[in-house]
């Protein structure tokens, strides 16, 4: 697995097979598929958004948007990104987006009660922070000074 900076036709293409789990996530947020679709095009123009591809198929988009304490997370993916692999590449790949921005703590939420999600949440490093709005928030603190 490998990122890179994700494009229309990603979104497009993650979105034309979007995983179940996800689709019920943003039914529990709230949300429509459209409506994130949208917030992920939003994030892809200003340049914080990359696919996540395998092989040569892109399966997740992840994207980021920084605030005054921390970087709040969106994300998409196709049933295909849901693997042991892809947690361990995750576990790499979200330090890289913290560092692109600037060592902020990470938010990412989850609306569904899965342990599936709270486990691989534990593994890539977050911290559970308790409820936000209906959501279980996850923390990714700054990393460590070098």
């Amino acid at each position: 697995m490998r990122a890179r900076a994700a494009t229309v036709g990603d979104l497009e293409n993650v979105f034309s097979d979007l995983s179940k789990r996800i689709s019920d996530e943003y039914v529990a947020a709230g949300k429509d598929s459209k409506i994130a679709y949208d917030n992920l095009m939003m994030n892809l123009k200003e340049g914080r958004a990359h696919a996540l591809v395998q092989g040569e198929k892109t399966v997740a988009l992840i994207a980021w948007h920084e605030n005054s304490d921390a970087a709040d997370t969106l994300f998409a993916a196709q049933e295909d990104f849901f693997s042991a692999a892809t947690v361990r590449f995750c576990k790499r790949h979200i330090r890289h987006i913290q560092a692109l921005a600037g060592n902020l703590p990470i938010h990412s939420r989850s609306w569904l009660q899965r342990p599936d999600v709270a486990k691989w949440f534990r593994i890539i490093g977050y911290v559970e922070r308790g409820q936000e709005n209906g959501a279980n928030l996850f923390e990714l603190p700054p990393a460590p000074a070098a």
